[in-house]
C-alpha cells in the first residue's frame, strides 16, 4: 500500500544525500527544497499531460477518480488532496474547475474564458512565488549544492 508519508521521508533523504546535508543544514534546506518543488510542480505541465493520457481528471479504472478510487463513486466523490496527501493549490483548484467546465457540453464561451483566465493567473502567481522561493533557496546553498539542483532541473 502507498504510504505518502514514506514516500516524503524517502525522497527527503535522497535530497539529503544529494546535497550532502547534514541534518543541522536540512533544518534550513528543507523547506525552501520543498517549496521550490511544491511550486514547479504547479508551474509545470504535469497535470495536463496527466489529464491527457487518464482521460480527464477522473483517471483510469480503479484510479484516483476512478470507480473505486479516491474521488470516485465508492469514495463520496470527494476529490483527491494532491501529491502526496498535501492539500490542493490554487492552480489545481483552477484547472480541475476548468476541466469541469471543458467537461460540461452546455458551457458557455465566456464560462470557459473565465475558468481559463483563472488558471492562466494561479499560474502566473505560482511562477512569481517559485521566482522568489528559488532565491530564497541559492541564499542558503554552497555552490556545489546550487549545481546539483540546476542539474536536477530545480534551479536555473
Amino acid at each position: 500500500m502507498f504510504d505518502p508519508q514514506r514516500m516524503r521521508q524517502m525522497m527527503e533523504e535522497r535530497m539529503k544525500e544529494m546535497l550532502g546535508c547534514t541534518d543541522a543544514e536540512w533544518q534550513v534546506l528543507g523547506p525552501r527544497v520543498t517549496k521550490v518543488m511544491n511550486l514547479s510542480r504547479q508551474t509545470g505541465m504535469g497535470a495536463g499531460m496527466g489529464r491527457m493520457f487518464m482521460g480527464g481528471r477522473r483517471g483510469m479504472q480503479g484510479g484516483p477518480g476512478g470507480p473505486g478510487g479516491p474521488g470516485g463513486p465508492q469514495d463520496g466523490g470527494r476529490r483527491p488532496r494532491g501529491p502526496f496527501g498535501m492539500e490542493q493549490t490554487e492552480v489545481s483548484k483552477a484547472s480541475d474547475a476548468l476541466q469541469t467546465t471543458l467537461e460540461n457540453t452546455a458551457a458557455t464561451p465566456d464560462d470557459i474564458k473565465g475558468k481559463l483566465t483563472a488558471l492562466r493567473a494561479a499560474k502566473e502567481k505560482a511562477r512569481s512565488e517559485l521566482a522568489t522561493a528559488q532565491k530564497e533557496l541559492r541564499e542558503v546553498l554552497t555552490l556545489r549544492q546550487e549545481a546539483q539542483l540546476v542539474l536536477m532541473g530545480m534551479l536555473n
